[in-house]
C-alpha cells in the first residue's frame, strides 16, 4: 500500500520550493528595514489559548481547530493561527512588563480543518509580523505600508480595503442596532443566527452570498464610531493618501477573529478567484490583557504563503556554481577535494561516478551550473583541470595549485 500525504496537505517542492524560499528571504529583509526581529512559537499550543483569543464565534474555534487529549491528558491543538501565540509568548516572558515597543515576525505552518480547495488547505504557511506597545495610529499606517512593500516588490495586484472596527466606548451601542437589524431578518443563515447571539459584529464576515446581500443594509459601524475611533480613522486614511497608497472603505470588513479593534485591513487579488485575501491585519489592543498581560496596544497582519506562491514568478535562472566530475575513477579524490575547497564559500556539485566528457558537460548544464570542472587521466598525471565556462563557452586548463 502506497502512503500518502494526508488530504488537504501538501509537499513542497522545487520549484515551487524555490519560490517559497525566495519570499521568505525577501520578506524577512524588508520586515527587518521595519525594526522587526524574528520570533518562533511552538506548532502545539493549549486550546484555551486560542478559545480565549480567536473567539467561541469564529469558525477557526467552533468548526475548524485540530484539537485533541494528548497523552497528559492535556486539552491541545496545532496552532490554527499566529499571532495568539506571539501575544502568549509576549506575556510568558513578560515583555509587557518592560514598557517598551517590541516589534516581532515569524513564518511556519498553520492548521485549520475545513475542506480543501484552490487556495485553502489544512496545512498552510503564514508570514507575520505582530507589534507591540505603540498605539499611535502612525504603527498602523507602518504596518499597512510594510505589507504593502513585500506585495509590491513581487509585483502582486491586489486591493487594499480598510475598515474600521470601533472600540469599547462606541462598539456596545452600534451592537445593539446591528442586533436589532439582524432580529428582524429571519432569512440570514444558521451561522449567522449563532452569531447575533455569541457575536453579532462577526455576522457581517459571512460568506454566504444571500446574506451578504441583506448585509447591504445593515447598520455601519463607521457611521457609529466615538469621537477618538472617528479620528484615529480619518487620520489613517490621510496618512495613506499621502504616500500615495490606493484604498478602498470596506464598511462590511471586520476579518474572521474575534480580537481586532480598531483598524482592520485586507489586501485582496482578483487573480485568485473566491478566496481571494493574500494579506490581512488589524489593531488588537484588548488581547494582551485578555491573556493575562498588562493592557498593551497592538496591531499586526499575517500573508497567506500559499496564495503568494500562486502570483509569484521566479526571475530567470541564472548559471551558477561549479560542477565537478572526472573520467577515471583514480583522480575522485582530487575532485573531492577541489569540490570541497569551492563549496567553503559558493556552490559546488560533485558527480562521484567516472564518465564520459559528453556525459559530465550534459549533467553539468542540466544542473545550472555555471563551471564544468572535470579530471581525466592526462589531468591528473599533469597535476591540472580542465574548465569549460557554460555561459560563455570559454576553456581553459588550469594547475590545480592555483585553483
Amino acid at each position: 500500500m502506497n502512503i500518502k500525504a494526508l488530504r488537504g496537505m501538501k509537499d513542497i517542492l522545487p520549484p515551487e520550493s524555490e519560490k517559497y524560499l525566495l519570499f521568505l528571504k525577501t520578506a524577512s529583509e524588508i520586515t527587518q528595514h521595519y525594526g522587526f526581529s524574528y520570533i518562533e512559537t511552538p506548532l502545539l499550543e493549549e486550546c484555551v489559548l486560542f478559545k480565549r483569543s480567536v473567539g467561541e464565534s469564529s469558525d477557526i474555534v467552533g468548526k475548524e481547530m485540530y484539537e485533541f487529549i494528548d497523552k497528559g491528558g492535556n486539552e491541545v491543538c496545532l496552532r490554527p493561527e499566529g499571532t495568539a501565540g506571539v501575544v502568549r509568548c509576549f506575556v510568558e516572558h513578560k515583555f509587557d512588563r518592560q514598557n517598551s515597543k517590541q516589534r516581532f515576525f515569524y513564518y511556519g505552518p498553520m492548521f485549520r480543518y475545513e475542506r480543501p480547495q484552490k487556495g485553502r488547505l489544512r496545512e498552510f504557511h503564514q508570514f507575520g509580523v505582530e507589534s507591540f506597545g505603540e498605539g499611535s495610529v502612525y504603527e498602523d499606517a507602518a504596518i499597512i505600508l510594510l505589507a504593502k512593500s513585500i506585495l509590491d516588490h513581487f509585483r502582486i495586484d491586489y486591493t487594499l480595503k480598510i475598515n474600521s472596527l470601533g472600540c469599547p466606548t462606541c462598539v456596545p451601542a452600534y451592537r445593539q442596532k446591528l442586533v436589532a437589524f439582524l432580529s428582524s431578518k429571519e432569512e440570514i443563515c444558521d451561522d449567522c443566527k449563532r452569531r447575533k447571539q455569541t457575536n453579532p459584529i462577526r455576522v457581517l464576515d459571512c460568506k454566504n452570498a444571500s446574506c451578504q446581500e441583506i448585509y447591504k443594509e445593515a447598520p455601519k459601524l463607521t457611521d457609529h464610531l466615538c469621537q477618538e475611533c472617528e479620528r484615529d480613522f480619518t487620520l489613517l486614511q490621510e496618512l495613506l493618501k499621502k504616500e500615495g497608497v490606493e484604498f478602498e472603505v470596506d464598511k462590511n470588513l471586520v476579518r474572521g477573529l474575534d480580537y481586532y479593534t480598531k483598524s482592520a485591513f485586507e489586501f485582496v487579488s482578483s487573480a485568485l478567484g473566491a478566496q481571494n485575501a493574500v494579506a490581512g491585519g488589524g489593531r488588537y489592543d484588548l488581547l494582551v490583557e485578555q491573556l493575562g498581560g498588562r493592557p498593551t496596544p497592538a496591531v499586526g497582519f499575517a500573508i497567506g504563503i500559499e496564495r503568494i506562491l500562486e502570483l509569484v514568478e521566479l526571475p530567470q535562472k541564472r548559471r551558477e556554481g561549479y560542477y565537478f566530475g572526472v573520467m577515471i575513477e583514480e583522480a575522485l579524490p582530487q575532485a573531492f577535494h577541489l569540490c570541497q575547497k569551492i563549496r567553503a564559500s559558493q556552490k559546488a556539485l560533485f558527480e562521484p561516478t567516472p564518465k564520459s566528457l559528453k556525459a559530465h558537460l550534459k549533467a553539468a548544464d542540466k544542473a545550472g551550473a555555471r563551471y564544468a570542472c572535470i579530471i581525466g587521466e592526462e589531468e591528473l598525471e599533469n597535476g591540472t583541470i580542465w574548465i569549460k565556462d557554460l555561459e560563455n563557452k570559454e576553456e581553459k586548463v588550469l594547475n590545480v595549485s592555483e585553483f
